[in-house]
């Protein structure tokens, strides 16, 4: 589709003309704690009433306020109408007479939520064009999508900073990003939990009066909540909602709101802020038992009078109030989100494209990142070095070829679990804001992450080994070198992917990285052999070993380093004497490197060699990758408890 065919579409469609979101008779009950993983797995939950008969709408065109002291109900409603919330409700949610469904709003309306995780290293043109490629539609051209992207910096007042990375931005810059990111979109309906949070007056002012630019521009629905709105906005807001305790105190224009209250015999003062005033009478007071009693009776008051008398104010237009005088109708009144929604190959296109800019752009994060993802395992190696160079073929040879090899282990696994835990959790956290949005699902999300994260370990655990390997003088020999990188980036990819699923339910990173290095410590302690002898191991921990990777790949390196290895036949002793082809307890322990591994691996019963079996374990060591990714294909697909879910949630 050319931008002139989409061009003349959007002129010619009626839907350009006029929306209306309108609530009936919502009521909402909704948990008043988190709850355990038992309470949601069982529904036992504290639960309690926090919407109670709330109607109201909205039109095309209008920001509406939803005003109310802390456990009004203000985020409660805001979640009810998107869909969002974790517990039973009833009543009609309607946009453009259309029940809206969960779909319905992941499509056609967006969410802004107080905290918006930004992923560190891109710019901010970046990060709407990643939020254009992910939300606009493939129908729509790259054209049209880059012409979005530049009008929503502009709107939001964002070509200042359009090259500085996310994370050096004021919070007032961050807090516009996160509305463009929704903008870019141009959806219908935009709702914004708090969009004036812990910013200033001024930028309070320059925040309210963008979203009311935008709502008259665009002809879009606005809807938002405040806490403690000042006088300098009223003229923007054209609908306001006051609740108190889940009940509607007024809802309905602002252009009537002051005649309403005077009419049931609360007018304003003359120099009060009416917002702030009415927010206050809408308000329990705490101070005293007294005061609590004849507050909450005059509000109950309030609450009956606006059930009786409010019906009509709720339906009158809410006329033109605002002082600003509205820019001429944009050419695209056709919200872009009535194109569909952007193909799976785009979508990863764009995820793809955002890992990579947030580890090759030219800042400090972005380079940061890279240096992790490929530096640090080589460094570490390097400094490993010191402690093995150079091996010499003697008995002592045996023990420090062991250690060296456990050592490698170890640190591969480790060092991925912590690097994993730094680079992925703002992508992790970013992935669950949008997965909730229903941009896209979470097995590609996984899948882009895998592809994207292998050349880097590839390329990093390969020169790590290749320093420890031939520095330290191992078996020199290509066809052995190979090998030990392989399994060694096995090593690297499975604790990469145990971390990652582990991230799924913990929140923390230092602690996801910690119970992810517990778990390794656990798994090389007692089936590698680098530590314990599996020869000596009861049987059930044995068989209970098939299930560790990492039987598989100490075995691996184990006997790729020592079978058949002629320079440590008949090893001289620590004191350079010879040794004959007998053990001699104190000096010869070991004749040969294949009588070295015999000690520490079960090498067969009867004929059946059992734990050496060279590219059986090689191979395996790679299944054991592709089924922990598996693990977390299924922990992306499957739903999580909401304890698990509220703890990444704003």
């Amino acid at each position: 589709m050319s931008s002139k065919s989409l061009q003349n579409d959007i002129d010619e469609s009626s839907m350009a003309t006029d929306h209306i979101v309108e609530l009936v008779g919502i009521h909402y009950t909704g948990p008043v704690q988190t709850p355990s993983c038992v309470q949601s797995l069982t529904g036992t939950g504290l639960t309690a009433p926090l919407i109670k008969d709330v109607s109201l709408e909205v039109h095309a065109g209008e920001v509406m306020a939803v005003l109310g002291s802390k456990g009004s109900g203000k985020k409660a409603l805001l979640e009810v109408i998107a869909r969002r919330a974790m517990g039973p409700t009833r009543g009609q949610i309607l946009l453009n007479d259309i029940p809206i469904t969960v779909r319905l709003f992941q499509e056609q309306c967006g969410y802004v939520p107080r905290r918006v995780n930004l992923v560190p290293g891109l710019t901010v043109r970046q990060s709407l064009d990643v939020g254009a490629q992910l939300t606009v539609g493939s129908k729509v051209p790259a054209s049209v999508k880059k012409a979005r992207v530049k009008q929503v910096m502009a709107d939001l007042a964002l070509n200042g900073v359009a090259d500085r990375e996310v994370s050096t931005l004021s919070i007032n810059e961050q807090r516009r990003l996160a509305i463009g990111l929704e903008l870019v979109r141009d959806p219908v309906l935009v709702i914004l939990d708090e969009p004036t949070a812990d910013l200033d007056p001024l930028n309070t002012y320059f925040v309210v009066s963008i979203l009311a630019n935008h709502a008259k521009k665009y002809n879009r629905i606005v809807l938002m909540s405040l806490s403690k709105p000042r006088s300098d906005i009223f003229p923007f807001l054209d609908r306001v909602t006051y609740l108190c305790l889940g009940e509607l105190v007024y809802t309905g224009s602002t252009r009537h709101m002051l005649d309403y209250f005077r009419n049931v015999g609360f007018p304003c003062p003359e120099m009060e802020n009416p917002l702030m005033y009415y927010l206050c009478l809408s308000t329990v007071d705490r101070r005293t038992r007294e005061r609590f009693l004849e507050s909450s009776s005059q509000i109950q008051s309030l609450v009956e009078k606006f059930r009786i008398e409010g019906a009509r104010y709720r339906k009158i237009a809410s006329g033109a109030i605002s002082d600003a005088t509205p820019p001429p109708p944009s050419d695209y009144k056709l919200p872009l989100t009535a194109y569909g929604q952007p193909s799976s190959v785009q979508v990863f296109a764009a995820l793809y494209g955002r890992f990579m800019a947030s580890s090759f752009n030219f800042n400090w994060r972005a380079i940061r990142d890279l240096g992790f993802r490929t530096l640090v395992l080589p460094a570490f190696f390097a400094f490993m070095l010191c402690f093995f160079h150079p091996l010499r073929d003697s008995q002592q040879s045996f023990f420090t070829r062991n250690g060296l090899i456990l050592s490698a282990i170890t640190a591969t696994s480790f060092l991925s679990a912590a690097i994993t835990a730094i680079t992925y959790a703002p992508h992790r956290t970013r992935y669950y804001q949008e997965s909730r949005e229903g941009k896209y699902r979470g097995p590609l999300f996984v899948f882009t992450h895998a592809l994207f994260s292998m050349p880097m370990s590839i390329f990093s655990v390969f020169a790590a080994a290749s320093i420890i390997y031939g520095a330290s003088e191992l078996r020199p020999q290509w066809e052995r070198w190979a090998p030990f990188c392989a399994i060694l980036w096995c090593c690297y990819a499975f604790a990469e992917q145990q971390t990652v699923a582990l991230m799924m339910v913990i929140r923390s990173s230092y602690t996801a990285c910690v119970t992810s290095i517990y778990f390794l410590a656990i798994y090389i302690t007692l089936a590698s052999g680098g530590v314990k002898s599996l020869v000596v191991m009861p049987d059930w921990a044995y068989y209970a070993s098939y299930g560790v990777m990492h039987r598989y790949a100490g075995a691996f390196l184990y006997q790729n380093e020592f079978e058949n290895y002629a320079s440590l036949d008949y090893a001289p002793s620590i004191n350079g004497t010879s040794c004959g082809p007998n053990v001699e307890p104190g000096r010869c322990y070991f004749v040969s490197g294949s009588h070295f591994i015999s000690q520490k691996y079960r090498t067969g019963r009867g004929t059946l060699h059992v734990d050496l079996q060279y590219w059986l374990n090689f191979g395996l060591s790679f299944g054991f990758i592709g089924a922990m990714y598996l693990v977390n294909v299924i922990l992306h697909i499957i739903p999580l408890p909401a304890s698990v879910k509220i703890k990444f949630r704003d």
